[in-house]
């Protein structure tokens, strides 16, 4: 069984909005979870095809992700070749982008704003959950990007699968969908391939200038 289906655009509508006080644009940090094969003796090496098994209909983001991903894969040792094309390897890619909705506003106190998904192991699902606490005077996230991976060989071996995101407020530079791709697939495959379910939160500015 594939990774979790997501059926959220890409591109938010309209935006929640801001309280007078949220003057701090939200960042949150990335969450990284990775599932690896009991022998993942083929990953980093050979060819790969980056596909999408699933449309994307906002063109730009699909270019984005498409490239950060291959640029990341590159990096690890691989040579990607063009979608398509005969490839030892499949990296298969998904991505979304959803509202989060946060808890009623007459709570008081810090807003605790939650998005999970269900419980999962290598080859089947993959769950991650991301806790947010807010204090007053910053921007709300907003949104929720997730950008995920699954490698495999022959077309159907699995290796190796990967489910990166991170929340953002609407005045976040990474709210962008190009600098939102790079900082995934950085976190993403930092470390590659990683321990085995092993789920690690990575702030953003450890990613910058990640080659």
């Amino acid at each position: 069984m594939l990774l979790p289906r997501f059926s959220a655009p890409l591109v938010l509508g309209a935006a929640l909005a801001l309280s007078a006080c949220a003057t701090t644009p939200y960042t949150g940090p990335v969450e990284v979870t990775r599932f690896v094969a009991p022998a993942p003796t083929w990953l980093g090496q050979g060819t790969i095809a980056v596909i999408f098994p699933d449309e994307v209909k906002n063109l730009g983001a699909r270019a984005a992700m498409a490239n950060a991903v291959s640029a990341e894969l590159s990096r690890l040792g691989y040579t990607v070749v063009a979608e398509g094309a005969a490839a030892d390897q499949t990296a298969a890619i998904r991505t979304s982008r959803a509202p989060i909705a946060a808890a009623p506003v007459e709570r008081r106190g810090p807003v605790n704003v939650g998005v999970g998904g269900s419980a999962g192991s290598f080859g089947s699902g993959l769950g991650v959950g991301v806790g947010i606490n807010l204090g007053g005077g910053r921007e709300s996230p907003e949104a929720m990007t997730t950008l995920e991976v699954r490698i495999t060989r022959g077309g159907s071996e699995p290796l190796w699968e990967g489910r990166a995101q991170i929340a953002t407020g609407v005045k976040s530079p990474y709210s962008q969908v190009e600098t939102s791709a790079r900082t995934l697939a950085a976190g993403l495959f930092r470390d590659f391939p990683g321990g085995n379910g092993e789920t690690v939160t990575i702030s953003v500015k450890k990613l910058q200038g990640t080659k």
